[in-house]
């Protein structure tokens, strides 16, 4: 085993740097790396040899799961082009878009006192299509655009989104119990 700690997640799966991403490619591509690196492949190998087999095998699977991710995918990609999202100290969103998060987060409020999880599932489709169209936008800022700071904007559009998810799985989870 030769490994190269360097190398991006990309280059460790064989995969292009790119947004769009082909999900059974990287389905693939992270079974035959993980089981080349597999630890127990190593179980009679020296200390050392092991050390660096246990590192690997964590590598790979933080590689896949920060790949497999949508918005932690656009998150590295931004990251290795030098772009910071600035997630934790911009928070200025357009007005239309926090108009929609404060009519989202008062339709979530309400069906939670009111347990309807059916609105809460139409909710969380409804965000979830929202997160669809965003992905796509950032794909083209990332891809075709390399629009660097639209595509952090964007990044951060879905962070808040994903929050807002979290808070109607959790929701769901009380209106269901």
């Amino acid at each position: 085993m030769n490994p190269d700690f360097q190398q991006s997640h990309f280059a460790l799966f064989g995969l292009p740097e790119r947004f769009a991403l082909d999900g059974a490619a990287l389905d693939a591509a992270w079974r035959a790396v993980a089981a080349e690196v597999h630890p127990d492949r190593y179980a009679h190998a020296g200390d050392a040899e092991k050390r660096v087999a246990l590192m690997m095998a964590t590598r790979v699977n933080e590689a896949y799961r920060t790949l497999k991710s949508p918005l932690s995918r656009a998150r590295y990609l931004l990251a290795l082009a030098g772009t910071d999202t600035q997630e934790d100290t911009n928070t200025a969103m357009p007005a239309d878009f926090l108009m929609q998060q404060m009519e989202w987060r008062e339709a979530i409020e309400e069906a939670t006192r009111a347990r309807e999880a059916a609105r809460l599932e139409r909710l969380a489709a409804e965000l979830g299509a929202e997160a669809r169209t965003l992905e796509g936008q950032l794909g083209d800022a990332l891809d075709t655009a390399r629009d660097l700071p639209h595509a952090a904007a964007l990044v951060r559009k879905l962070r808040f989104l994903e929050k807002l998810g979290q808070e109607i799985d959790d929701a769901l989870e009380l209106a269901l119990s």
